[in-house]
């Protein structure tokens, strides 16, 4: 299983690590979309995590990765790290028996984590959201996916909403940037944030958005979600500009899934079948549909469509826009 590649340093790290060059089992885990290697590993009686990157170039080095791994690790927001070696690009962590957390358990713990984790010391800086979201979006317009009509109605909606979103550096903070169902795991008692890959010092509100999807499916919900975050001094503009990011979101996974279907040779087909929004991010938490088909990939890009569609249909669309637009100040 592993790598013959990677056979002495594994062994070298078991040695350093716990005194032994064997494991006792060994069983991969290929949840995930991660082109990492993944196993779970019991070494003298316990259970642990391997993760192995294969790649060896400038992308693969895990630098900056372990580093943002460590610092959660340390916070008791990611697993235990007992070896780490940014050379070998080896980690071995805490092995969390995951099991079912319920949506509504989630919708109360998350938002504590994300606080604790938007709390570290900042993160290096990668790209700002927005101008990757930007980014995507001039490629798959020139890309010309879709008939134009759709393209130039998603592209009013991004342009509409990049025109008045800030960039306020107060709100640019440690951020794990894909909390997807496999990378959050619940132990029983408490949940825990896995695979720090796209890690990097982002707006706050992106992590708030991603779990947002999962967690939070009407307007009631959203405010005990955003009051167990900010606290009772959630203000209107906090609703606003969460309500942006979420629709900024469901257009950066159009685009970005969308895109990965064609260069699949995938058939863009707008009339697939689908189930609503909230049924598909129900069963993605619950582990029955994974993204790592094609057909899977292009139904979340129209499940993201339709709900954008409908959002921005909603009054609070032009109301957030304004409110955005007026700053933070804006309270009343």
């Amino acid at each position: 299983m592993v790598p013959a590649t990677k056979e002495i340093a594994v062994k070298n790290a078991l040695q350093l690590t716990f005194g032994v060059s064997e494991w006792e089992d060994i069983k991969e885990l290929t949840a995930g979309l991660s082109p990492a290697l993944v196993f779970r590993i019991v070494v003298l009686g316990k259970a642990y995590l391997l993760r192995i990157i294969t790649r060896t170039d400038m992308a693969g080095d895990p630098t900056h990765e372990y580093a943002c791994m460590k610092a959660a690790a340390e916070a008791g927001i990611a697993p235990r790290i007992w070896y780490m070696s940014i050379a070998d690009r080896i980690a071995i962590t805490d092995f969390v028996a995951a099991t079912t957390f319920q949506i509504k358990e989630a919708r109360i713990q998350l938002p504590a984590v994300l606080k604790r984790l938007h709390s570290l010391p900042p993160f290096s800086h990668r790209v700002h959201y927005l101008d990757m979201a930007d980014r995507y979006m001039r490629k798959f317009q020139e890309a010309g996916l879709l008939p134009e009509s759709m393209i130039t109605e998603l592209v009013r909606l991004h342009t509409h909403i990049i025109g008045v979103y800030p960039r306020n550096q107060e709100d640019m903070v440690a951020c794990h940037n894909d909390l997807k169902p496999e990378n959050i795991l619940f132990d029983g008692t408490k949940a825990w944030i896995v695979d720090w890959e796209a890690a990097f010092l982002n707006d706050r509100y992106v992590d708030l958005a991603i779990i947002a999807n999962f967690v939070v499916t009407n307007e009631a919900e959203e405010m005990v979600y955003l009051k167990s975050y900010f606290g009772e001094s959630v203000t209107i503009y906090h609703r606003a500009r969460f309500f942006l990011m979420r629709q900024l979101l469901h257009l950066f996974y159009i685009t970005v899934f969308l895109s990965l279907v064609a260069a699949a040779g995938v058939p863009i087909d707008w009339t697939l079948s689908r189930p609503d929004f909230r049924s598909f991010h129900a069963r993605m938490w619950a582990g029955e549909i994974s993204l790592a088909n094609h057909d899977a990939r292009q139904q979340y890009a129209w499940v993201h469509m339709d709900q954008l569609l409908y959002n921005v249909q909603l009054p609070r669309w032009e109301e957030a826009l304004d409110i955005v637009a007026g700053g933070s100040g804006y309270v009343a």
